[in-house]
């Protein structure tokens, strides 16, 4: 049993998820994604999460498999071109994985993702949760941009709102 690890989760309270995701934080991050989206076919969801519950924290549950579950909970992978992809933040691991749907992952090699999941980490831990949130999905979009390349009738098939789990 990590003890540091449960202590963190049990101390990120909701409070601690609005004070770096203020409102206004999140309305940006929406208009990111909205415009972000204009450029591409690609589906983006933006996920922050405070911190586990107890029993997926005692059985040691990852930040990569809590963003599974998550990409499969919002039915991320429930787009046409199968093209949605999840950046997801769980806040006391201080962690980032984005979380790609097949169509994507069979264009796009799964090494891509890692260095924008840093970046956006290192602005995280200097503060920077909104500007750093908008650098992933601009980083994301290139990817989106280069392999679902946008076209007339295109539809949003997932809402552009960032999702609060706290």
């Amino acid at each position: 049993m990590d003890m540091p690890r449960i202590c963190r989760h049990l101390i990120t309270t909701r409070w601690r998820v609005k004070r770096a995701f203020p409102a206004a934080a999140l309305c940006e991050i929406e208009k990111a994604i909205k415009a972000s989206e204009t450029a591409h076919r690609g589906e983006i969801c933006f996920v922050v999460e405070g911190s586990l519950d107890g029993l997926a924290l005692l059985r040691g549950q990852t930040a990569r498999e809590r963003a599974i579950d998550v990409f499969s909970q919002l039915r991320i992978w429930d787009t046409e071109h199968n093209n949605g992809v999840l950046i997801y933040l769980l806040m006391a691991d201080r962690a980032v994985e984005i979380v790609v749907d097949r169509g994507l992952h069979a264009k796009a090699n799964t090494h891509e993702w890692e260095p924008i999941c840093r970046k956006i980490e290192a602005d995280f831990r200097d503060g920077h949760f909104e500007r750093g949130t908008i650098a992933g999905i601009k980083a994301v979009a290139l990817h989106l941009t280069r392999h679902f390349p946008p076209f007339d009738g295109d539809i949003n098939a997932l809402p552009d709102r960032p999702v609060v789990l706290a």
